[in-house]
């Protein structure tokens, strides 16, 4: 099931009273979110990735704009007539029910010629939760369970529905970090096998990138980039949208360009063809460095941190923004550890140049 978003917009009634100002939590987005796919929405805490999910769900109502599942315009439709699964972040399990209960509640709520018979029901209970694996559980209440087992419970119900669009806000937040990596595994299994068009927010990258299709970056209401993880991560489309991706994050440095070189400082470390002289905001990605001792970028060696199959290089240059420049590098390479400088050269396609005023990115040809 396709879901068009069509110009969504947000407004909230301004809470103070004196200003009068309203308040924009998703300004005009427009998106088609292929059938199928699972969408990681991604961006800062305020930047309207769950406003634009209850929008979706039919819990809020768009101030102005459409939504389509499929050809359909649910705008006005109820959130219980969508067939939409929602999973909360704090599971909203009933502590009272044991997990087959909270399973069945959905489909014992149906009414008319939607109700079910009791063998269905059973039945469809039984298969959500052999999907999720928690079909051993199924006596069990709430409190008895990990965090992780509640979660699934709570997935389980929200798939027994067979819905047409799946939504999950922030689902993996209140488990710890094994948890979070094992449950993230278990959504891209899930999803995969049903084809269920899937909806996941989250303010985590290293969680959205991992097992989305496809990431929508927002920020104070307005989508900053759309695109494949992996797309988006290359080829950042401005200045947030680089600093926000990435572990550990992007290096940021002011610069300028002159007669085509990228200067830090002093030092002309890159070649920039077609670029205008100007002062420019420059991002490095940790992995953008490699060792040379004739290099063209100097920089203070702070620390080294070895971390197995690479060595994280700590370290200082006067047009940081930052308080350290911090490169990864392969666990191979040797470090004068008793230098009080390091040198490197810089690959070109780990190298953003952005606009100091607007921040957007300038681009160069990468040779």
């Amino acid at each position: 099931m396709k879901v068009v978003l069509e110009n969504l917009t947000k407004i909230f009634p301004s809470r103070d009273k004196k200003s009068g100002k309203e308040v924009v939590a998703v300004n005009n987005f427009t998106f088609e979110i292929p059938d199928g796919k699972l969408i990681g929405l991604l961006g800062p805490s305020g930047c309207g990735k769950s406003t634009t999910l209850y929008m979706i769900s039919g819990l809020q109502k768009p101030t102005s704009g459409k939504i389509f599942f499929g050809e359909d315009d649910v705008t006005e439709l109820s959130t219980e007539n969508r067939g939409i699964g929602l999973v909360f972040q704090n599971y909203a399990l009933y502590p009272h029910m044991t997990v087959k209960q909270n399973i069945l509640f959905p489909l014992q709520n149906l009414k008319g010629k939607d109700k079910l018979p009791k063998n269905e029901m059973l039945e469809r209970a039984h298969h959500a939760a052999a999907l999720v694996q928690i079909d051993e559980l199924m006596e069990r209440k709430p409190s008895e369970l990990s965090g992780g087992q509640q979660q699934r419970v709570a997935i389980a119900r929200a798939l027994v529905k067979m819905p047409r669009v799946l939504l999950l806000d922030e689902p993996l937040s209140n488990l710890d970090a094994r948890l979070r990596l094992q449950t993230r595994e278990e959504i891209r299994r899930i999803q995969k096998e049903t084809g269920i068009t899937t909806v996941f927010v989250t303010h985590d990258q290293e969680e959205a990138m991992s097992i989305s299709d496809l990431i929508v970056v927002m920020k104070l209401g307005v989508v900053q980039q759309i695109g494949q993880p992996q797309e988006v991560y290359d080829n950042p489309s401005n200045l947030f949208v680089a600093k926000f991706l990435g572990t550990p994050p992007i290096n940021v440095f002011t610069g300028s360009v002159q007669n085509g070189k990228l200067y830090l400082g002093e030092e002309a470390v890159l070649d920039v063809p077609g670029v205008a002289d100007q002062p420019v905001i420059v991002g490095i990605r940790p992995e953008g460095f490699e060792l040379s001792n004739n290099g063209a970028l100097t920089c203070g060696l702070n620390n080294v941190e070895v971390m197995g199959r690479d060595v994280s290089i700590v370290s200082t240059h006067a047009a940081s923004v930052n308080p350290v420049v911090r490169s990864i590098i392969n666990a191979d390479n040797r470090i004068d550890t008793s230098s009080a400088t390091v040198r490197y050269n810089l690959k070109p396609h780990k190298v953003f140049l952005f606009n100091s005023e607007t921040e957007e990115r300038i681009q160069f040809e990468v040779k």
